[in-house]
């Protein structure tokens, strides 16, 4: 900053006081290198555009903001100049704590495939060889499961029994259990019978190693064109498009919390919505 000595900074020079509040981000904010660089940024910016940021008002605050349209933008400037206001204010060089709330962004509705989709990948695959048959019992073991790619691939061969799944391996180190499809179990059968690599996980390399992410990541992006964890998005959007109890899903899907799981009912919305779109005589293609 280039702006001279502030009344109420007592006499601190503006390099100073970015370094100060550079010193309390990383250490008691914990912030990384990258976002510091960011907020140095945005404040650089803002004191090009408005002047001394300690002599500012909120109207100034305003003006500045009310440049940027994208939403995600505006977030990320707003976030740099309430946590400069916060610590300024702390420090007493500042009068005012500027507060300016964060703009809301539109809810985004996780990408997933319908059941048609994945079977139509799932055609393309080559299941006379051998990592053909893996790959088609991955990708429908990820779809019948729903869990994350980390935990199908620390998935063990114990730890299928009677048509279920324990995934040991979970997020917050919690354990759950989930029914298998007979389909994804029978697929998996025949990967795991034709193979005479001997493991104790599921997933495997040529090499006999434990499948990689990166690897898992090539096989259902090949014949699906999207990441593994649009199939746990698919199979909890095909659970609450089937009529599934909310609480189920969060269950099976592993949520600590109902809010998380809750983004799907947005799917049964818009799924409801396009249907008497569809159908009824006045939806909007039939009048």
């Amino acid at each position: 900053m280039r702006s001279v000595t502030d009344p109420l900074s007592g006499g601190t020079k503006p390099q100073e006081l970015l370094d100060g509040f550079v010193e309390y981000l990383s250490i008691v904010k914990g912030l990384g290198e990258r976002t510091l660089e960011a907020y140095l940024a945005d404040l650089r910016q803002l004191e090009e555009r408005m002047g001394d940021p300690l002599r500012l008002e909120n109207s100034d605050l305003l003006a500045f903001l009310s440049s940027f349209e994208n939403k995600r933008t505006l977030n990320r400037k707003l976030a740099s100049i309430n946590a400069f206001y916060d610590y300024c204010h702390r420090q007493g060089m500042a009068a005012e704590r500027h507060r300016i709330p964060m703009a809301k962004l539109p809810k985004s509705l996780p990408k997933y495939l319908s059941h048609e989709e994945i079977e139509a990948g799932l055609s393309r695959i080559d299941r006379s060889t051998l990592a053909g048959k893996r790959d088609y019992a991955l990708i429908l073991f990820l779809y019948a499961s729903g869990c994350r790619i980390s935990e199908a691939l620390a998935a063990q061969r114990r730890d299928i029994a009677d048509g279920w799944l324990k995934i040991r391996f979970a997020k917050g180190e919690k354990e759950r259990i989930v029914p298998l499809a007979p389909v994804a179990i029978e697929a998996l059968e025949e990967y795991l019978a034709q193979s005479d690599l001997r493991s104790s996980h599921l997933w495997l390399n040529y090499r006999g190693e434990p499948l990689s992410r990166v690897s898992a990541y090539k096989i259902v992006k090949k014949y699906l064109g999207v990441s593994p964890h649009v199939l746990r998005h698919s199979f909890a959007s095909a659970l609450i498009l089937g009529g599934a109890d909310l609480r189920v899903v969060q269950e099976l899907l592993g949520h600590s919390s109902l809010i998380t799981t809750q983004i799907y009912t947005h799917i049964e919305r818009r799924h409801l919505q396009e249907t008497v779109l569809r159908h009824h005589p006045m939806g909007e293609n039939q009048c």
